[in-house]
């Protein structure tokens, strides 16, 4: 049987809900802009156990630097991070060889839990990244038009959805769960507070900062 949209964000909203109490935080802490924080460091074995199977990952796994980001969909500055910076680091870093970029979903409320949902229920792995720079290039349109998800469905037909794959995925408790487990290491082990949030090889940088400040931070974790 469809679900209602109704029955899918309350269901989305629940799920996220479930995975915020067990911590005792709520959306308002989490939501904030990443501002200057204390530097930090964390394991790198830490972070790299903290993975799940399915980890959406960019470049040579042996690469002397690896990148984790933190992020939400609904972010305004993870979406500035991904027009203005990534492009760059992509091009200068994780092509070359010098990056293992992992991204990691941390939805900061159910819309953004529904785009990571869909994102990773696309059949063809090699849209994953395609799809979400689609969606951050695209966030003000879908994300806060006034109803997301007409937007987000429209988004996910571009990659092939129809809607009843549509509302397949955003029914799925496993899916659901992945994303629920991911954002929870991240505030558990490493204490991620907002979005983007970045551990470059045991480093944690918070906000998104502009290239030249990120590849500053990036170059001191490169051989000399």
């Amino acid at each position: 049987m469809s679900l209602t949209r109704r029955e899918m964000i309350s269901k989305l909203a629940a799920g996220t809900a479930l995975g915020l109490g067990t911590l005792g935080l709520g959306l308002g802490w989490l939501a904030g802009p990443a501002g200057a924080q204390e530097a930090r460091t964390v394991s790198m074995d830490d972070v790299m156990a903290a993975g799940v199977e399915d980890e959406h990952t960019l470049g040579d796994p042996n690469a002397p630097v690896t990148i984790v980001e933190y992020a939400s969909m609904t972010c305004s500055h993870c979406a500035q991070f991904d027009k203005e910076t990534f492009p760059k680091l992509k091009e200068q870093y994780i092509d070359t060889g010098q990056v293992y970029f992992i991204f990691r979903e941390f939805p900061l409320d159910p819309v953004a839990t529904a785009a990571f949902m869909l994102a990773r229920c696309i059949e063809d792995k090699d849209k994953y990244f395609p799809f979400v720079d689609a969606l951050f290039q695209t966030q003000q349109a879908w994300a806060f038009g006034g109803d997301p998800e007409s937007g987000l469905f429209r988004m996910a037909q571009q990659v092939g959805f129809t809607r009843e794959k549509f509302e397949a995925c955003l029914t799925n408790q496993e899916i659901l769960d992945t994303i629920n487990v991911v954002k929870s290491r991240g505030i558990e082990e490493f204490d991620v507070r907002s979005t983007p949030t970045f551990i470059i090889n045991g480093e944690v940088v918070a906000g998104a900062l502009p290239f030249e400040q990120f590849e500053e931070r990036l170059r001191k974790h490169l051989p000399s």
